[in-house]
């Protein structure tokens, strides 16, 4: 049979069982009934179109019933460990993609915001502002080119920090509704300033102070910002390629999603104010001190973030299979 017939034979059962899997009181039958019937497809799929989008489709939604049906056990308790130990991960590997290219942006950004500063130097004006230069311009004058983590109360400074990088998240997220191209704009705009005042320091040949001390938090925060990117871009993209959804079901799936991966990142951003309210300020600490921080924040990202899932999607691919 050919791919599109097959396609067009099955798509309004395939479009019933997945908005069925939304549904808060499906019974435990309709669960089994629904993942039968997907993994026959799916099976027929892998068979007859390997590496297809078909068999992608047909992959994901057994994988949702899945996890529909391993939680089912459990419907009240165990939700809370639910939610981190399967269900962020596989969103987190379904839309990998999406975090990929809200790294990317960010990444190029910072590049054109150094080369920027490299090109202008008054170009750190622009975009950190005046007050903000001068103030930093001071502190290195008194030798304390940190001075700003220190300004402050550590509790009242943790409480801020903590509230306003949450505050950038979700606007990485909701400005996603605009096409993805708000998100884009948040990760580019926020990019472009940490390349301008890394460049800024090594212009005052400071670069190997101002490293460990913004990374000390910023491998958490930087990370989680991210992260918030490519939820915004989730949210976009549901509603601009619905695939072989309705769009308002795309986006209702879509705007659910991404709301799980933002809700996932506030411990992040918990912990990213904490250090940098309380252990950022400590600028006579050993570099050791800041590396080891900077490898255990980076090494978690990498194993909760990209690694755990991938290997959570293929012990599930294993067992559907």
């Amino acid at each position: 049979m050919r791919e599109a017939l097959f396609i067009k034979q099955n798509k309004d059962k395939w479009q019933k069982i997945d908005e069925a899997a939304t549904l808060r009181n499906i019974s435990a039958k309709e669960l089994a009934d629904n993942y039968i019937e997907l993994t026959d497809d799916l099976s027929y799929a892998r068979t007859f179109y390997p590496k297809s989008n078909t068999e992608r489709y047909l992959n994901q939604l057994a994988n949702k019933y899945f996890t529909q049906i391993y939680s089912h056990k459990k419907k009240e308790k165990g939700r809370f460990k639910r939610f981190w130990v399967t269900d962020l991960p596989l969103i987190m590997y379904q839309y990998r993609k999406m975090m990929l290219l809200s790294f990317i942006i960010f990444a190029v950004s910072m590049f054109l915001g150094a080369f920027s500063m490299s090109v202008d130097s008054s170009f750190a004006e622009a975009v950190m502002g005046k007050d903000y230069v001068n103030m930093t311009q001071h502190n290195i004058n008194k030798n304390d080119p940190m001075a700003v983590y220190k300004d402050a109360d550590s509790g009242l400074m943790f409480g801020y920090i903590t509230t306003n990088n949450i505050k950038v998240a979700f606007m990485a997220f909701i400005f996603g509704i605009f096409f993805s191209v708000g998100s884009a704009y948040i990760m580019f705009s926020n990019g472009v300033m940490l390349g301008t005042f890394m460049y800024f320091f090594y212009q005052k040949g400071l670069l190997g102070v101002a490293l460990p001390a913004v990374w000390l938090h910023g491998t958490l925060e930087i990370s989680a910002i991210i992260i918030a990117g490519g939820a915004g871009m989730v949210l976009g993209n549901s509603f601009l390629f619905p695939g072989t959804y309705s769009r308002a079901v795309s986006m209702k799936k879509g705007a659910l999603d991404s709301v799980k991966i933002v809700v996932g990142l506030v411990p992040v951003f918990v912990v990213a104010g904490f250090i940098e309210s309380y252990l950022t300020r400590l600028t006579e600490m050993p570099l050791a001190f800041n590396l080891t921080i900077i490898g255990l924040s980076a090494l978690f990202i990498i194993l909760y973030f990209i690694y755990y899932p991938y290997k959570l999607n293929k012990r599930i691919n294993a067992t559907t299979n």
